[in-house]
């Protein structure tokens, strides 16, 4: 019996528009939850979802028939619904985002990497860590034109 079989494991990375730290500590692990919820409810897998005030942060496994850009896209735009559902007017997501591939044996490692952004902020910008993630990933960028 013929079958197909796929690690795709993907840390997902978003920010708000602008990055403005508009997602506030009372509601931020709601948020992080329902977007976890847009993940299942799609029939992929939610292994952590995080991050500070101004971005997002997703650890999950895809199967093959997912694309990339529809799964992101559908978090988004449920999360950002849901945001307005809940009275922050003027809410908007980064019209991209980052997305890496992720080794199995490095899941346990970028779980807590999310866990801890809270602290990892405390030491180094939205925009730096992002410029690192990109140079350790090997993704070519031009600076000038990531914000």
């Amino acid at each position: 019996m013929p079958s197909t079989h796929v690690s795709l494991h993907y840390h997902i990375i978003f920010s708000t528009k602008g990055r403005r730290r508009i997602i506030a500590k009372p509601w931020r692990v709601e948020l992080h939850a329902y977007i976890g919820g847009i993940i299942r409810d799609i029939g992929a897998v939610s292994r952590s979802v995080g991050g500070p005030g101004d971005h997002v942060h997703v650890l999950l496994g895809l199967k093959a028939t997912h694309t990339l850009a529809d799964v992101v896209r559908q978090m988004k735009r449920g999360s950002s619904a849901w945001i307005h559902q809940h009275g922050v007017g003027k809410f908007a997501w980064q019209e991209g985002y980052g997305a890496f591939t992720v080794s199995p044996s490095q899941l346990g490692k970028v779980q807590r990497y999310i866990a801890n952004q809270i602290e990892h902020h405390r030491k180094k910008t939205f925009e730096e860590e992002y410029v690192d993630l990109l140079r350790l990933s090997g993704v070519e960028f031009e600076e000038k034109y990531l914000w």
